[in-house]
């Protein structure tokens, strides 16, 4: 019950913070339209009016929708962002602002600290996506061709993935304390590797093993088949066992990874050290 309140507690600190400070909520109204519509006219305008160009794209992507396609990939990918920006580097906020060793004081398990968090960035995270959803319909004509139901359980089993690598980015920060290398690092690797404005056909087979071990390439991969041709539960069964494989694994190895840095820190002192 004591961890409970706790993560509640954590929890409703950010969102005063939050509320204080307002303008956060500009960027999610922004992102939504601004970082697709890059990605969107360099298509058009690297297809041209040739309609073969189309029919390539569908042969190696399933789809003609090239705009639900990027869509759904940059929505991913964002967050993915939001989560290492956010999630990923509060501690290392908190280690800034001098309020991360009162914090550790208190007399509560200290991973309720990080669920807290964790709960606030997911909350935070639905509101973006209903915010681009919204957005989607009315600047792009998104239609949402397959069942809404089974893409929420995709989103759902991705999340103990996405948070798990948050629980070890988060952990390992604190360690290396510079957040922002590691940020464009992972990042960079989800924007390369799965797919996020292309499909995965165009790569390299090498590049293309890669991409299958890690977890947001069958998040997109499911999202795109049922968002945009109609794929049902047995379609992306593969996919969904895969996110369940993964976010335990995942998430269980942030948890070691967590617990191991917060013995560490108490072991050398080093949780003050800026």
């Amino acid at each position: 019950m004591e961890a409970l309140l706790s993560i509640f507690a954590i929890c409703k600190k950010e969102f005063k913070i939050a509320l204080r400070y307002p303008t956060w909520f500009i960027p999610m109204i922004i992102w939504p339209i601004g970082i697709p519509l890059g990605y969107i006219f360099t298509g058009v305008a690297l297809a041209g009016t040739d309609a073969n160009s189309l029919n390539q794209f569908q042969s190696v992507a399933g789809t003609t929708d090239f705009v639900t396609f990027i869509l759904i990939g940059t929505t991913i990918w964002m967050v993915i962002n939001s989560m290492l920006w956010s999630f990923g580097s509060r501690l290392r906020v908190e280690q800034v602002r001098g309020t991360l060793e009162s914090n550790w004081l208190c007399p509560v398990p200290k991973i309720a600290i990080q669920i807290g968090l964790a709960l606030f960035d997911l909350i935070n995270n639905l509101i973006f996506i209903a915010i681009s959803l919204i957005e989607f319909k009315m600047f792009f004509n998104f239609k949402f061709v397959g069942s809404p139901s089974l893409a929420l359980l995709v989103f759902l089993l991705s999340i103990p993935s996405i948070y798990g690598i948050g629980f070890i980015f988060s952990s390992l920060v604190l360690w290396a304390k510079d957040i922002h290398s590691m940020v464009f690092l992972v990042r960079g690797i989800v924007t390369v590797f799965c797919g996020i404005t292309y499909p995965l056909a165009v790569l390299p087979k090498w590049m293309r093993s890669i991409s299958q071990v890690i977890p947001m390439t069958h998040s997109i991969n499911a999202l795109r088949s049922i968002i945009a041709a109609g794929a049902n539960f047995q379609d992306i069964s593969y996919e969904l066992k895969f996110l369940t494989v993964a976010g335990i694994i995942l998430m269980t190895l942030g948890l070691l990874t967590f617990s191991y840095t917060q013995n560490r820190a108490k072991a050398t002192g080093s949780l003050g050290h800026y």
